[in-house]
């Protein structure tokens, strides 16, 4: 009888250490809008590392139109300040401790659809993690508009990538997760940036490389600043605006300045990661 008590005990015990495991273990979500499937790959990839839910934002009316028809209905909606309706969430909200939330960059900041979300949802006292996908930049700028429309949240370091860089998200993602602490591992502590300094012109010719025929980048790199990373080097460039052909700029309005970030690995040509206005 007494060794059926103590192994009833045991038992007990047990579940109660195992209930107190699961509740200290934050409950994640990777809630995301993909317009194409960028966004939707990295929040697939975050989602597979951390085994976390996930669910995709999805507007009544898709913006399923080219390009071009995305980009006027999209102007149109801003212009007149109308925000794309969303079909409701399946998830509680309320039951998530950490939101990983993924966008596209649209106009610099997240897409419409999240605006909508953003809207209709309060996170106050959530940890939530902004991804995004974009052509040149919007990571920094999108922050700052997550954080004054959701003042109660906290918003914590983010994650984007350029749609031409698709194939390094797994790696990047992979370090990500380690360096912010959601994922168990060792990730590679980087060297701050020094000082920037007067740009050479070895790296002149990198910062040409990289950004390329780029339509959206028509500048000449400044100062520099260099760092290593795994398999290279990594830069950062203040540019200036070159005069386009053909273009006068507004009175009182010199080139203006951007940072400009550039990946040189091993063995490959130098690209820009993201650009910040």
């Amino acid at each position: 009888m007494k060794m059926k008590w103590m192994l009833a005990l045991a038992a007990a015990l047990t579940v109660i250490a195992c209930g107190s495991k699961k509740a200290d273990t934050p409950k994640i979500l990777v809630l995301y809008y993909s317009q194409t499937t960028n966004t939707q790959a990295v929040a697939q990839e975050i989602a597979n590392a951390l085994g976390a839910d996930m669910e995709e934002i999805l507007p009544v009316k898709p913006y399923d139109g080219t390009y071009q028809e995305t980009i006027q209905r999209g102007m149109q909606e801003r212009q007149s300040g109308t925000l794309p309706e969303i079909q409701p969430l399946t998830k509680d909200l309320a039951t998530y401790d950490v939101i990983f939330l993924g966008y596209p960059i649209w106009y610099g900041t997240y897409a419409l659809p999240v605006a909508t979300l953003l809207e209709q949802v309060d996170l106050s006292g959530k940890k939530v993690v902004p991804f995004c996908t974009f052509g040149s930049g919007g990571l920094d700028s999108s922050i700052k508009d997550l954080a004054a429309k959701q003042p109660g949240a906290e918003i914590l370091p983010g994650y984007g990538v350029r749609a031409a860089r698709m194939a390094a998200v797994p790696q990047e993602v992979d370090r990500f997760l380690k360096a912010n602490g959601f994922l168990e591992g060792e990730a590679v502590k980087l060297d701050e940036f020094p000082e920037p300094h007067a740009v050479s012109e070895e790296e002149s010719a990198i910062f040409d490389t990289a950004v390329g025929t780029y339509p959206m980048i028509n500048a000449q790199a400044v100062t520099a600043t260099s760092r290593a990373v795994p398999g290279g080097v990594e830069y950062i460039f203040t540019a200036k605006d070159k005069p386009r052909e053909g273009m006068t700029p507004p009175p009182g309005m010199g080139p203006q300045e951007m940072k400009v970030y550039v990946i040189a690995e091993e063995g490959k040509e130098p690209e820009f990661t993201q650009v910040v206005r």
